[in-house]
C-alpha cells in the first residue's frame, strides 16, 4: 500500500518579505538585512515547521528603487552555507542565473554547498532578462530570449557532467598503499560546444545527492518545455484554481517524451498568505500593508515586470496599450501574468494594480485566517493545481511564524503533512531519486550486456 500523497511546502524568504511595503510595517526587521542570525533564524523557524526548504531569490543587479524598499543583500549561496551550520533538515534552494555566470564555478559552488548541509543543495536555475543586469558583465542588452535558454541548456549540460565526474566510490583512502582516489573513476567533462569549452573533472568529489536538486521558475513557453526537459520542482504564478490547473496539466503532460514520469517533477505555485485571527483581521492587515505602498515604487515595479515604461501615468487612469507577448525580451510569462490579470478585471486603475501586486508580483494573494489558508492549499493541492507551494510572507519575521504555528498544524490533522522529517537529503524529503552517475550507469549496462553475450 503506497503512504498518501502530502504537500511540499518551500518558504520563499525576501529580506523584509514580500510585500514591497514589508520594510515599512512595524513587525519587520529591514535593519537587519545583512545580519546572519535573522536568516538563520527564519530557516530555523522553517524547520520547526517541518517544511521541505527555503528559497532565496537572486540577481546580479540592484532590484527596484532602493530610495523606496529595502533591496540588495546577501548573494544567497553564501548565506545557504552558512545556515547549513546552524539547521539539519532543511533544504537551502538559491537562484543562480545561467547568463551570466560559467558552469564550472557553478557547479563547484553547488557541490560544495551540498557536502557543507550533508545533501540538501537545490538550483533553482534561471536566465536573467534585465538590461541592468546585462550591463554589470560588459553588455549593453542582454542574450535574446530564445538564445537565454539554449545557453541554459549546455550549462546545465556541462554542470551534470562536472557533478558526474567523480563515481560514488572514486575515493579509495588506501594508506597503506598511498592511493587516494582510483583515477579510473574519475572522468574528464571533455565538453566542447556552442557556449563552453570545459575540460573537467571537477574539483570536488560527487556530492550527497548526486546532483543538486534542480529548480525552474520560468512558465513561458521556452520555460515549460526546459521544466519538462530537467526540472525536478517548478516555482510557478498563478491567479486562479483554473489557470493553476491548465498549467499543471500542460507543464506534466510534456514529461513523457524526455522519457520522465509525472511525480518525476513537482509544481509548487507562488502564494503570499496574508493571516489573521478573523477574516476581518487579515483584510485590515492587508489594507494596512496597501496605505504603506509608495506609488512611485510600484510604479517602477509594474513598468519592470510590463516591459513598458508608465512613469509619469496617472495612478487613478488605466493601463495604457501593451506590446504583444512575442514581442517582450524580458521575463515573459511574469508579463503575461500581470496583462491577464488586469484584462480579466477590466477597468483596473494603475493604483489598484499596483495594490493587487504588492505582496506577491503576479503570485497568488489570500488574505483569511488560518483555516481559510489551509482550505486554499488543501483545494489546489486535490484539485490538480499543485504538489505543494512555495509559501511568500508578506512580512517578515512574523508572517512566517504565523504560517509554521498556525497553518502547519491544520495541514497535519488533515493529513496533508508530515509529522515528521523522513529523509536526510532535500531530494529524500521531496521524495525525489537520487540521479545515478552517468559513467557507473554506463558501466553497469555495458557489464550486463556482456553478461547476456556470455
Amino acid at each position: 500500500m503506497t503512504a498518501p500523497r502530502t504537500l511540499h511546502l518551500n518558504a520563499f524568504l525576501m529580506n523584509a518579505g514580500h510585500h514591497d511595503a514589508a520594510w515599512r510595517h512595524p513587525s519587520s526587521s529591514p535593519e537587519r538585512i545583512t545580519d546572519l542570525r535573522y536568516f538563520q533564524e527564519l530557516a530555523r523557524t522553517a524547520e520547526r515547521g517541518l517544511l521541505d526548504s527555503i528559497f532565496f531569490a537572486d540577481g546580479v543587479a540592484l532590484w527596484g528603487k532602493a530610495r523606496y524598499n529595502a533591496v540588495g543583500g546577501f548573494e544567497p549561496l553564501t548565506l545557504l552555507s552558512a545556515i547549513a551550520a546552524v539547521t539539519e533538515h532543511i533544504g537551502l534552494i538559491a537562484t543562480v542565473s545561467t547568463t551570466f555566470n560559467e558552469p564550472y564555478n557553478l557547479a563547484r559552488k553547488f557541490a560544495s554547498l551540498d557536502h557543507i548541509s550533508g545533501g540538501r543543495a537545490g538550483w533553482n536555475i534561471v536566465t536573467s532578462g534585465s538590461v541592468d543586469e546585462a550591463r554589470n558583465f560588459n553588455r549593453d542588452e542582454h542574450l535574446e530570449h530564445n538564445l537565454r535558454y539554449e545557453r541554459a541548456r549546455e550549462f546545465l549540460d556541462v554542470a551534470t557532467k562536472l557533478w558526474d565526474s567523480w563515481e560514488d566510490d572514486a575515493i579509495v583512502l588506501d594508506k597503506e598503499r598511498g592511493v587516494y582516489a582510483d583515477t579510473d573513476k574519475l572522468h574528464p567533462a571533455a565538453h566542447r560546444g556552442e557556449y563552453f569549452g570545459v575540460a573537467g573533472p571537477l574539483n570536488v568529489p560527487r556530492t550527497p545527492q548526486g546532483h543538486p536538486l534542480l529548480v525552474q521558475a520560468g512558465s513561458s513557453e521556452d520555460g515549460k518545455e526546459f521544466a519538462a526537459q530537467y526540472a525536478e520542482a517548478v516555482f510557478t504564478a498563478q491567479q486562479t484554481l483554473a489557470d493553476g490547473q491548465t498549467f499543471y496539466k500542460d507543464l506534466k503532460s510534456r514529461l513523457a517524451k524526455y522519457g520522465r514520469s509525472e511525480d518525476e517533477l513537482l509544481v509548487l505555485p507562488g502564494i503570499a498568505p496574508v493571516i489573521g485571527s478573523t477574516e476581518a483581521e487579515a483584510r485590515a492587515l492587508e489594507q494596512e500593508l496597501t496605505e504603506l505602498q509608495i506609488p512611485e515604487y510600484g510604479l517602477a515595479q509594474l513598468s519592470n515586470m510590463l516591459g513598458v515604461d508608465l512613469s509619469g501615468l496617472p495612478l487613478d487612469g488605466g493601463l495604457p496599450d501593451l506590446p504583444e507577448e512575442r514581442d517582450i525580451n524580458g521575463n515573459k510569462s511574469r508579463f503575461t501574468l500581470v496583462a491577464e490579470l488586469a484584462r480579466r478585471e477590466g477597468g483596473l486603475t494603475l493604483r489598484e494594480l499596483i495594490a493587487r501586486l504588492g505582496a506577491g508580483r503576479g503570485h497568488r494573494v489570500f488574505a483569511g485566517t488560518p483555516e481559510q489558508i489551509a482550505d486554499q492549499l488543501e483545494e489546489w493541492f486535490t484539485q490538480g493545481a499543485a504538489d505543494g507551494f512555495n509559501i511568500m510572507a508578506p512580512v517578515l519575521p512574523t508572517g512566517l511564524t504565523d504560517f509554521v504555528d498556525q497553518v502547519v498544524p491544520i495541514l497535519q490533522r488533515r493529513g496533508l503533512f508530515r509529522t515528521e522529517y523522513t529523509g536526510r537529503t532535500l531530494r529524500e524529503n521531496y521524495g525525489l531519486a537520487r540521479p545515478a552517475n552517468r559513467y557507473t550507469a554506463a558501466a553497469e549496462a555495458a557489464a550486463a550486456g556482456h553478461g547476456a553475450d556470455a
